[in-house]
């Protein structure tokens, strides 16, 4: 039986409408499933938690945005258990475009009900503090603090983001703030860690990020060499450039030619630490979480088998 997880407001309702696509077509092929929909935020890890907390194997559809996967995959009891797939309608698909899923929910949903093809896709985890002691949370795509989490935190409350959704263009949310955000952004100082023995400090830092996938942000591809699959997280750090200098590499991201200029750094690690200066914003998977001036980041022992494309 599929396990289908809808949030029905992604991507400004578009998430409902694509499920009342999706269902007929189930109910046409007799396909057995049970559909839970979100009512609020973090109400997938709710759900997840208590379908897969019976021990037994489950294949879970997420119809929803990587801030869905993202609660999805925070749910899962057991990772080794568990399948998961994937239609997308949010607003980066970061996931999905990685992972080359289609966009069109058709065509994604019959991938999924005749699979031909499957990924063991690591799972990181970030370990961070708050009032109440030490905080863990999963991430599939990528997290980080500073520039990037800090468009993350201001697209969710953005009123243009919701317009931009209904036209179709949510993808330039996420260009248009990170212009706000660069102009407004103090840089500061940031020591990275790599696999506790490697000790690397950045004096201007406007953002430290660890990625799983390659892409983050709706399509910038910040460090086009990740690749899930292989048990390492790729590092990247933007350091020492004057904004205007940022300014002109933002769009060569989109290609990953980024990675070309000076003051650009990329590291792969099994584990990292990321201690600022100042607290900077973090998110996993697009998802705020309360400035920090410490992040552990490291990867889940099980690994998480994905439905893919051929």
């Amino acid at each position: 039986m599929y396990i289908f997880i809808v949030n029905p407001n992604s991507r400004s309702g578009m998430g409902s409408r694509i499920w009342n696509t999706v269902e007929p077509v189930l109910n046409e092929r007799n396909i057995r499933y049970r559909v839970f929909f979100t009512k609020y935020q973090r109400h997938a890890v709710k759900l997840v938690r208590e379908i897969t907390s019976d021990g037994q194997a489950h294949t879970i559809i997420v119809l929803g945005g990587d801030g869905t996967v993202n609660e999805v995959v925070n749910g899962i009891a057991d990772l080794s258990k568990t399948t998961l797939g994937y239609i997308p309608t949010g607003s980066s698909n970061d996931f999905a475009r990685s992972l080359c899923i289609p966009t069109d929910p058709l065509t994604a949903l019959d991938n999924i009900l005749r699979p031909s093809r499957y990924l063991s896709v690591n799972i990181g985890i970030l370990t961070y503090n708050n009032k109440n002691g030490v905080k863990k949370r999963r991430f599939a795509v990528s997290t980080g603090m500073g520039f990037d989490a800090c468009i993350c935190h201001e697209a969710m409350i953005s009123h243009v983001k919701v317009l931009l959704n209904k036209l179709r263009l949510g993808k330039l949310t996420y260009v248009g703030i990170a212009l706000r955000q660069l102009l407004t952004l103090t840089p500061c100082r940031v020591t990275v860690t790599l696999d506790d023995s490697r000790r690397i400090s950045f004096d201007r830092a406007y953002f430290a990020t660890a990625m799983n996938f390659k892409y983050e942000g709706g399509g910038f591809k910040f460090c086009p060499d990740a690749d899930c699959c292989d048990g390492l997280l790729d590092i990247i750090v933007i350091s020492n450039l004057s904004k205007l200098k940022i300014l002109t590499l933002l769009p060569t991201a989109y290609n990953g030619w980024h990675t070309r200029f000076k003051g650009v750094y990329t590291y792969t690690c099994r584990k990292a630490e990321f201690k600022s200066a100042a607290p900077l914003p973090v998110h996993t998977d697009g998802e705020p979480i309360y400035k920090q001036t410490q992040l552990t980041l490291s990867l889940e022992q099980e690994k998480l088998r994905v439905i893919a494309m051929p």
